[in-house]
């Protein structure tokens, strides 16, 4: 008999074991759209914040007004991405974080293969960053190419916001969907980990898609997010100083 592909009403409800995979999921679509709107370098600007920090700035961020974007945006990142989640995971979820591939034990073994990965990562990142539509989006901040304070406030911001990106996308939302979807969960992370780069150039888009069924996989064999940061930022910078080399703007930075 062909199966049928709706099943009965009957059918169609909520097991008992389904709430931690709702709570992931609800909490996950939410904190996705607060991070959308109010999370991003654009909100800094405009809803006034630029001209309340410029009042209060000095130094670095006084000569740098921009910067100041991109450390909000790490700094919601850290908020929304990996504060709220691990609030939800042990108050709501009444779980470990370490259950969410928040740990540093045992990573060690599997540095190798994340420092593998960066190698053949790396002649591509040579090649796309010859490309016009890499060139004029990177580095995100337009002033980073003048070096200095400027340049450093803003990678650090831009490598906060790659901390929550990986516990929220390959911690919060694998591990969280794991034991419901099994494998399938990397699969469906990977769908609106997919979407946050709609805005970036084509071939980046794509290769998302695949960065983040190998991150997610990884992540579940290693029990842990953190070797994704380390990649993530890693390639983050490189990009950058590739641009920056090929802008002949290498040299602001020392």
């Amino acid at each position: 008999m062909k199966q049928r592909l709706w099943p009965d009403h009957a059918d169609f409800r909520w097991e008992k074991d389904d709430r931690g995979t709702l709570v992931v999921l609800l909490a996950s679509a939410v904190l996705l759209v607060v991070f959308f709107y109010w999370g991003r370098p654009n909100f800094y600007f405009t809803s006034g914040l630029s001209g309340y920090v410029a009042d209060l700035a000095y130094g670095p961020l006084d000569e740098f007004p921009g910067v100041g974007a991109y450390l909000w945006w790490g700094l919601t990142s850290m908020v929304l991405r990996v504060g709220i989640p691990l609030v939800l995971i042990v108050w709501v979820l009444r779980a470990a974080p370490r259950d969410f591939g928040f740990r540093l034990k045992g990573i060690s073994a599997h540095l190798p293969v994340y420092g593998l990965m960066y190698l053949v990562m790396l002649p591509v990142l040579i090649w796309v960053s010859s490309f016009d539509s890499f060139l004029d989006y990177y580095p995100f901040y337009s002033r980073a190419v003048e070096g200095g304070a400027g340049f450093w406030l803003y990678e650090l911001g831009y490598g906060l916001q790659f901390v929550g990106v990986e516990a929220f996308f390959r911690g919060f939302m694998t591990f969280g969907l794991l034991p419901r979807f099994g494998a399938l969960s990397v699969v469906v992370m990977t769908v609106p980990y997919t979407m946050i780069h709609f805005a970036k150039p084509m071939p980046e888009a794509f290769a998302a898609i695949v960065a983040g069924l190998v991150l997610g996989t990884l992540a579940v064999r290693s029990r842990s997010f953190v070797p994704g940061i380390l990649l993530h930022v890693a390639v983050a910078i490189t990009m950058d100083l590739l641009v920056l080399a090929r802008l002949g703007a290498i040299g602001n930075l020392f």
